[in-house]
C-alpha cells in the first residue's frame, strides 16, 4: 500500500517486535532475530513459482545453504555457522529479488543490502564485513542450494541448473530437505538453529 499523498517520505519499516527499522541506515539496535525469522519465514524464494502446498521460503533456504556448509567446512566455528545461515538476512525487509529483476534494477538494491546485512552481522556479534574465503565457502553453499532447489522445486532442467548455478561436486541432496514446509514451522526452526549456534558459541567463547 502507497503511502498518503503528501505524507512525509519514509524509509523505515515498522516491524512486530515494535522496532522501527530504516533501510537507508539501520541501525543494529533495531535488529531483532524474530524479525528476521518471521520475516524470513513469509519471503518465497523463486518469486512463488515452485511446487508443493507451500512457498518455499528464504527461511527454508537459509536452514539448507547452513546444513549444506556444514558438509562442505565441517569445522566450522560457531561464528562462520551463523554467518552462513544469516545470509540472506536482509531479504526479512527488502524481500528477495531474482537475479534477473535484480539486473535490472542495478546498484541501489545491492548497497541498500549491504547496509541491512552489516546492521544484522553487528546485532548478532559477528564482524560487519565477513572475510573473503569464509563468503566464498558460503556462496558454493547457496548456488549448490539453488541447483538442488531449481532442479527438485522450480522447474529447470538439469542443463539449465548446472549453466546458472554449477553441478554440485561431492554433494547430494540426501537428507536434505527440499519439500516447502509451513510458514511458522520454518519460522521456529529457524530460531531454533539460531539457538543452537548461539549455544555452540557460548560454548567455546
Amino acid at each position: 500500500m502507497a503511502d498518503r499523498p503528501g505524507a512525509p517520505p519514509r524509509a523505515w519499516q515498522r516491524m512486530l517486535s515494535g522496532r522501527r527499522l530504516d533501510l537507508l541506515d539501520p541501525s543494529p539496535l533495531d535488529v531483532e532475530i524474530s524479525d528476521i525469522a518471521h520475516g524470513l519465514a513469509r519471503v518465497a524464494r523463486w518469486n512463488g513459482q515452485t511446487s508443493g502446498d507451500h512457498a518455499f521460503s528464504v527461511a527454508q533456504h537459509s536452514l539448507l545453504v547452513e546444513q549444506i556448509f556444514r558438509r562442505i567446512v565441517p569445522d566450522a566455528a560457531p561464528e562462520a555457522l551463523l554467518a552462513a545461515l544469516l545470509h540472506d538476512g536482509p531479504e526479512y525487509v527488502i524481500g528477495d529479488m531474482i537475479s534477473p529483476f535484480k539486473s535490472v534494477v542495478g546498484g541501489g538494491y545491492k548497497s541498500c543490502e549491504e547496509r541491512l546485512q552489516h546492521a544484522i552481522h553487528l546485532r548478532v556479534g559477528l564482524p560487519a564485513e565477513i572475510g573473503q574465503g569464509l563468503k566464498k565457502d558460503i556462496k558454493r553453499a547457496d548456488q549448490i542450494s539453488a541447483y538442488f532447489e531449481a532442479t527438485v522445486l522450480a522447474g529447470f532442467s538439469v542443463t539449465e541448473a548446472t549453466e546458472f548455478f554449477g553441478r554440485p561436486r561431492g554433494i547430494t541432496a540426501d537428507g536434505l530437505e527440499l519439500s516447502p514446509q509451513p510458514a511458522k514451522r520454518v519460522q521456529e526452526a529457524f530460531l531454533k538453529r539460531f539457538a543452537a549456534i548461539e549455544k555452540l558459541r557460548a560454548f567455546t567463547a
